[in-house]
């Protein structure tokens, strides 16, 4: 039952996860965390932040983690697999399909019309991140490592994964008990 609730729960992601890895995460939650409960936000979340110091797609990356994690090795290929097989269908599906539809106004209206629901997942889990910072942080210093990785990322123009690796070795090098 296992694997195949490991096939089904990437499967899922690999087929509504619209917009790449960023907007697979919050599909990776859902079905990781809250219906299988395979681990907690709080193992997701250091998980998602060691996948994003590592090179490659995110989400084959998770993938491949929680399935080895779940089930093994076998866990690993079967949520591999289950990950990157409607991707690569969809892909050779939809550009070909596209390719000839491209000049309507539905096509790029499709791709207009998902972008927003994609930003307000990313919005949530951004949230629920936040949140778990702060019972970990303390308010002030999840709100300051936020300023700092915006400032770091956008106007300094430092690749995100730096950014992340320095904040990984900020917080275990971090001594004292939690503050707000």
């Amino acid at each position: 039952m296992t694997q195949q609730q490991l096939f089904s729960a990437f499967f899922r992601v690999g087929m509504l996860g619209y917009g790449g890895g960023p907007a697979s995460i919050p599909l990776i939650h859902k079905e990781v965390v809250e219906k299988y409960k395979w681990m907690d936000s709080d193992e997701f979340a250091d998980i998602l932040a060691i996948g994003n110091t590592l090179p490659g797609p995110i989400a084959t990356k998770m993938a491949g983690y929680i399935g080895y994690r779940v089930a093994g090795v076998t866990g690993l290929f079967n949520a591999l697999l289950a990950s990157i097989v409607p991707t690569i269908v969809l892909m050779i599906v939809l550009l070909v399909s596209l390719e000839s539809f491209r000049e309507y106004g539905w096509v790029q209206g499709m791709t207009n019309g998902v972008m927003p629901v994609v930003g307000v997942m990313l919005a949530v889990l951004t949230w629920q991140f936040f949140t778990k910072s702060k019972e970990g942080l303390g308010t002030w210093y999840s709100l300051g490592l936020i300023v700092l990785s915006v400032v770091l990322i956008s106007l300094a123009g430092i690749h995100p994964a730096f950014v992340i690796a320095g904040l990984l070795v900020f917080v275990f090098l971090r001594k004292g008990g939690r503050r707000s």
